[in-house]
């Protein structure tokens, strides 16, 4: 059970904390016992005391990050940058894309360039008499060395700017708009604060390697602590509301608030439909299967798609719970499809499975991002007709209205994965993944750890159950 050191603010502050990280629900329930497991009578302290335990297991290690990977700043190329130019220790916060793209800038301008981003190494440095107008003393090896500094500094804060989307992106497409939630306001209602950090620990799961698909995050704790919530008269509906966008949440929201939500997760799906257009553009799907091929960034793709469709559900439910859903009969942008592992749809037709039928009506619907700049037309007619030959429902699939959500699941310790495989410890799990299995390409045989190469691993399981090792 927790540390009883812990106080109940200190386990609030570690539950807010826990919303910008990747821990395990178990985890989170240890900490939400700590805040409110006081409150609870004895059949509630039971469901979440089993989700409590489960958190010691392997005495609390685990192979897997409890965090999001976090972008590496720019010390690296300011500080050489510094010693190159010889520049003072200025307020530059490598950290911030903003700030080191002005201080990349400052660099180009001594260079004589114009703009940070035209930093060309064939076009646009100066020549000799060029350097002279501009007063720059400096010879064309010390002028091209700084050149080439000053382009990487500008590089590097575009990149930077790009990992920090995606890292924002990615906790959205798993927690909404979790990362924004005011912390003294989380810490002022404790039961909304433990139900949505719990929740979002859950949606935040990684994918696991199975037919049967994703458990429903929604499970007995969450409801537990929902049904809290709803016992509550001063619940703040608003903090969950930004991460939990249902239909009985966003009844209790007024209608200024609804209007708010509905307009940031508008803005979401536009920003996130330029980027997943960029992407594509860049790439060569198989739009008919979405099965990935050699060359596809499945990661960024998929981690854009996740975004798009959390953003897209948002809104709908949003529309539909304002009263407005017929704005779908003018324009209903679809959703956006994910890319599938070629191992994973060969072990569907393997198990007589085929393509998910969402594939099918995205084949058939002008692309999202199309529609969305109005390059293209897609009504809810439209997606209604696209279903219909696809076989699929357009209102209980989320095509076109809220998504039906499953029944309440069962709390599931979180398995040890590498690459989705479960596998049955962290031990053997850090061992596997140190050595390339399950991760596509050949399995190490030299170095730290060692693997033998007539590794025998359980066979693939039937429809429904988990592969493990």
């Amino acid at each position: 059970m927790p540390d009883t050191r812990l106080s109940v603010d200190d386990a609030l502050h570690a539950l807010h904390a826990s919303l910008d990280e990747r821990r395990r629900p178990e985890e989170v329930a240890l900490l939400v016992w700590r805040a409110v497991g006081g409150r609870l009578g004895a059949q509630d302290r039971m469901v979440l005391g089993r989700a409590a335990r489960a958190a010691s297991r392997w005495a609390g290690s685990s192979s897997m990050s409890a965090d999001f990977a976090r972008p590496i700043g720019g010390a690296r190329q300011v500080d050489a940058a510094r010693r190159l130019f010889e520049l003072p220790v200025g307020d530059v916060d490598p950290d911030d894309p903003t700030s080191l793209l002005e201080f990349g800038a400052q660099l180009s301008a001594s260079l004589g360039a114009l703009d940070a981003e035209r930093l060309d190494f064939l076009r646009d440095r100066l020549n000799r008499e060029a350097r002279a107008v501009a007063g720059i003393e400096l010879s064309k090896r010390q002028y091209n060395r700084r050149f080439r500094v000053a382009q990487r500094v500008a590089a590097k804060a575009g990149r930077l700017d790009m990992e920090r989307t995606k890292r924002q992106l990615t906790i959205v497409a798993r927690a909404g708009f979790a990362t924004g939630i005011d912390r003294d306001a989380f810490v002022a209602d404790p039961w909304a604060g433990s139900f949505v950090a719990y929740l979002s620990a859950k949606r935040k799961l990684r994918r696991e390697f199975t037919l049967s698909g994703r458990d429903n995050p929604y499970d007995e704790v969450a409801d537990l602590l929902f049904r809290k919530c709803a016992e509550s008269p001063g619940t703040d509906w608003w903090m969950i509301a930004q991460v939990w966008p249902s239909p009985q949440v966003l009844a209790r929201l007024s209608e200024a608030r609804r209007g708010e939500l509905l307009g940031r997760w508008w803005a979401t799906m536009r920003q996130v439909a330029g980027l997943l257009a960029r992407v594509w553009s860049a790439s060569e799907f198989d739009r008919a299967t979405m099965v990935v091929r050699r060359g596809n960034d499945s990661s960024t793709w998929n981690l854009l798609c996740g975004a798009y469709n959390t953003a897209r559900a948002a809104w709908i439910n949003t529309l539909d719970a304002s009263g407005s859903i017929g704005l779908l009969d003018a324009s209903c942008p679809g959703k956006a499809m994910m890319l599938i592992a070629a191992d994973l749809a060969s072990w569907h037709r393997a198990t007589g499975g085929g393509l998910h039928p969402d594939v099918g009506v995205w084949s058939r619907l002008p692309l999202p991002w199309d529609v969305l700049d109005g390059a293209s037309t897609c009504t809810r007619a439209d997606v209604e007709a696209a279903c219909a030959e696809a076989g699929v429902d357009p209102v209980r699939s989320g095509w076109v209205g809220s998504r039906a959500t499953g029944a309440v699941g069962a709390f599931r310790p979180t398995p040890e994965l590498v690459h989705g495989v479960s596998v049955s410890d962290p031990s053997w799990a850090a061992v596997l993944r140190s050595a390339g299995v399950f991760s596509g390409r050949q399995v190490k045989s030299g170095g730290a750890v060692w693997v033998p190469a007539d590794v025998v691993l359980d066979e693939l399981p039937e429809q429904g159950g988990q592969r493990s090792t």
